[in-house]
């Protein structure tokens, strides 16, 4: 099956011989059996066998005598031979392990001389000439605070020239160095994102450490200059040839939808450029990351279409296009190890490539010279050849996650699929259940030292996408092979691969959109010994299991509730959230989201926080599955970025922001996402009275006139402030992140004077807050929403302090988590599910 990293190319070939040798592929059953114009040497030694004084005789003869001598003799031979044989894989692990050794050492001072790290070590600014050595890719934006990160393109280069000046000296070296390229320009961000690996560049930037001791880079070189790249020398025949094929494939894909258009590429040559944060986000949920970083099982699938399924590989007759087109084994093996090269190129040598190649090749050399081959001593060969070549990738949990994926598919998931076979289960659901398990029980234990999380729905997301990964891959390899000579059948075969693709896509969303697709975990490596015990201790048990079907229905009736998480047990469970609920302050970390209960399954938003994936599991615990309005109060990106999360399988009616359109860049991400999910937007106005079911508000802030205008120059003064009565009379002032001059403006026009049930206290808690408004309102909850351990101080102890002066009880998300409010009057009610 398509798994997180299968193998390549080893898959699809098992042992046999050469034609001219025995159980050759080129041979037919009749032949093998020693009726063929060339007979293989295992029918001539059956007919040794069958006549007067041959051979047979002669090995009986001696099998006779040594079984008149004592056994004693034997025994000691047997385990002599033993002990040699232990002795000598000894040697050859140590032999291994002090070449690995010596070589990354090799590697490590080389990377270390020279005097580009010396520079980098000073934030030097340099002068360089560079060769590109991998494909540009952005970084995903992140929020800091009110802003969120300028996207940056990286490019992996090796330093070929550089030139500095230090104090009074001048310094100029030719190199071969490897650095790491931060580019941001932003207004030639095409022309950088067009270059291919082995083009050449000059370009001038400022030097500094890797972010890492022991990394493969000597610096990171960050590019400046807002202009185009200045190239000085065109890259070679081979990547434009791949640049080409690789463009060619994204030009047949710009009519697909938009899962389909960023996907397929991704599929195929593991170009992610298209792929959105949110469809990313519900890969990794599912586990299924794997169908985005090319793997082995892209040649595997290459390779099944030249030689045939693995189950003809131990047969004397082959199937697949080789003997088709009459092609000899050694012939056979030619062409796909050009194919395995080619693979390599086009999808760059990432470590699962490089390790899915390295096992395709041995495997196909294997086929030429006709000799009898194992599947796990390639794997162990790849391995070793690779590390040996190339000491970083020991380093990499890519390549580490392929290896053991690997192995687990070989040894493990056999074993398993007989397993299930023998109670019953369908032979091919038995193989890939099989080998979905196998992968994900090896390979969980290091996704948790990256990600902290386990996935409850890897094993069933993995097999319903496992049936559209074949022809998506076939498809898409065939509009890429096409695409240069004729464009309108690579478009029509990539709308044919758009289907399956779509399905891989709505099985990501769905299984990510469950409430208990993910499990929190302790990371780190001793948080992968313990799951790595766990998966171990329940293998162990799983056969007695298997004796209790009520038991097996019982687990698996409590992992689907864990799950689906329904709202009813959930709230039995947890008592969260509370029945009758109000108001709700979600926990998005350092940034501002709130619900207000709008009848059965409804529930009108007022900011999103800067985390899709934090509001969008709020809302599913709520039970929120339509949202008639979003309040944006401003465009700080702690407030906005999390609007991704709340359309997500939502019915959303509209969006509301504010008017003053800062920062820019977080405004563009509004109206982007709302126009892609097809949701109006539109502008706050004070005055301005709505009401929804049981709830209705009226817009505060910002005022227009004189105040106003000069109040809302900044975004936080510019944030909407509402006036809530929900449901039974409770009553809400929600400021949004309101400055003292704007809370006193707002205060003189007498808009927010008067008691209030709640107060959402401004801007987090900070210690910017006018006194009067807070004694004015006197809330009974003060409910402040800021992020553990955050590094601005939030919420001040002295806005706290003020609060309580007033009368209120303070809560707050980063000590107690979410908060929801029930009842009004004495009957108020505030928990939290800390």
């Amino acid at each position: 099956m398509r798994n997180r990293e299968a193998p390549g190319g080893q898959e699809a070939l098992r042992s046999s011989r050469d034609q001219q040798g025995p159980r050759g592929w080129g041979q037919s059953r009749q032949e093998s059996r020693g009726g063929g114009r060339a007979q293989p040497e295992l029918g001539r030694r059956e007919q040794a066998r069958q006549q007067p004084g041959g051979r047979g005789q002669g090995e009986r003869a001696r099998g006779g005598q040594e079984a008149s001598h004592p056994r004693g003799g034997s025994q000691g031979n047997g385990r002599a031979a033993g002990r040699a044989r232990l002795a000598a894989a000894g040697g050859a692990v140590l032999l291994c392990a002090a070449g690995g050794a010596a070589v990354a050492g090799l590697h490590g001072a080389d990377v270390r001389r020279g005097p580009v790290p010396v520079l980098a070590r000073e934030y030097v600014r340099v002068d360089a000439d560079v060769r590109v050595i991998s494909d540009p890719r952005t970084t995903r934006p992140a929020v800091r605070g009110s802003h969120s990160t300028r996207p940056l393109l990286l490019l992996n280069a090796e330093v070929t020239e550089v030139r500095a000046v230090q104090g009074r000296h001048a310094r100029h070296a030719r190199v071969r160095t490897p650095v790491l390229l931060m580019v941001a320009a932003d207004d030639h961000r095409a022309e950088w994102r067009k270059l291919l690996p082995s083009t050449r560049l000059r370009l001038s930037g400022r030097l500094s450490p890797p972010a890492h001791e022991g990394e493969r880079l000597a610096a990171v070189l960050r590019v400046e200059g807002e202009g185009p790249p200045r190239i000085t020398g065109p890259p070679t025949w081979i990547q434009r040839a791949a640049g080409e094929l690789r463009a060619g494939l994204r030009e047949a894909t710009d009519g697909l939808d938009a899962d389909a258009r960023a996907l397929l590429p991704g599929l195929v040559v593991g170009d992610t450029s298209r792929v959105p944060p949110e469809l990313h986000e519900a890969f990794k949920a599912t586990d299924l990351t794997h169908l985005l970083s090319v793997s082995g099982a892209n040649l595997s699938i290459l390779l099944f279409l030249l030689v045939g399924p693995p189950g003809a590989a131990l047969s004397a007759e082959r199937r697949g296009l080789a003997p088709v087109l009459g092609l000899s084994l050694r012939t056979t093996a030619v062409i796909g190890g050009a194919m395995t090269l080619a693979f390599i190129v086009v999808c760059r040598p990432e470590p699962s490539v490089l390790r899915a190649a390295a096992c395709g090749l041995i495997t196909l050399l294997a086929i030429g010279t006709g000799r009898r081959r194992s599947l796990i001593p390639a794997l162990a060969a790849a391995v070793v050849l690779l590390v040996l070549y190339d000491p970083w990738l020991a380093r990499s949990y890519g390549f580490l996650l392929s290896v053991l994926a690997t192995g687990a598919l070989l040894t493990i998931a056999p074993r398993w699929s007989l397993a299930l076979r023998a109670r019953r289960v369908p032979g091919r659901l038995a193989e890939v259940l099989a080998a979905a398990a196998a992968a994900q029980a090896v390979c969980a234990p290091v996704v948790v030292v990256l990600a902290s999380r386990v996935s409850l729905v890897a094993v069933p997301c993995n097999l319903l996408a496992e049936f559209a990964v074949a022809p998506a891959t076939v498809l898409g390899f065939a509009a890429l092979a096409v695409a240069p000579v004729a464009p309108p059948v690579a478009e029509l075969l990539a709308r044919v691969a758009g289907w399956p693709v779509g399905w891989i896509a709505t099985v990501a969303r769905t299984g990510a959109g469950l409430p208990g697709a993910e499990a929190q975990w302790p990371g780190g490596w001793p948080g992968a010994a313990l799951l790595a015990g766990l998966t171990v201790l329940l293998v162990c048990v799983a056969p007695r299991l298997a004796r209790r079907p009520w038991v097996c229905a019982a687990a698996g009736l409590l992992l689907v509730l864990v799950v689906l998480r329904p709202v009813p047990l959930t709230r039995i469970m947890t008592g969260w959230p509370p029945p009758g609920w109000a108001f709700a302050l979600c926990d998005v970390g350092q940034g501002d989201a709130m619900v207000l209960a709008a009848g059965k399954g409804t529930g009108v938003v007022v900011d999103a926080g800067p985390d899709p994936r934090a509001i969008d599991r709020c809302l599913r615990d709520l039970a929120v599955t339509r949202v008639p309005l979003v309040v944006l109060t401003h465009f700080h990106a702690d407030h906005v970025r999390g609007l991704p999360g709340v359309l997500r399988g939502r019915a959303v009616g509209a969006i509301q922001t504010t008017s003053l359109e800062e920062p820019p860049e977080q405004a563009a991400f509004v109206r982007r996402t709302a126009a892609g999910a097809g949701v109006p937007t539109v502008r706050a106005v004070a005055g301005e009275h709505r009401r929804w079911g049981p709830v209705d508000w009226r817009v505060l802030w910002p005022r227009p006139g004189p105040g106003g205008a000069e109040t809302a120059r900044e975004p936080n003064d510019s944030s909407v402030t509402l006036r809530v009565r929900a449901a039974g009379g409770l009553t809400l002032l929600l400021l949004g992140d309101l400055e003292p001059p704007a809370q006193r403006e707002l205060l003189r026009g007498g808009e927010a004077s008067g008691p209030v049930d709640i107060l959402k206290v401004a801007h987090h808690g900070s210690s910017y807050q006018d006194v009067g408004l807070l004694h004015s309102v006197r809330p009974r909850l003060a409910l402040i929403s800021c992020g553990a351990d955050n590094p601005y101080g939030h919420p001040s102890p002295r806005t706290v302090g003020a609060l309580r002066a007033a009368g209120a009880r303070v809560l707050r998300t980063d000590t107690d988590g979410p908060i929801a409010v029930t009842g009004a009057g004495r009957g108020l009610r505030a928990m939290g599910r800390s």
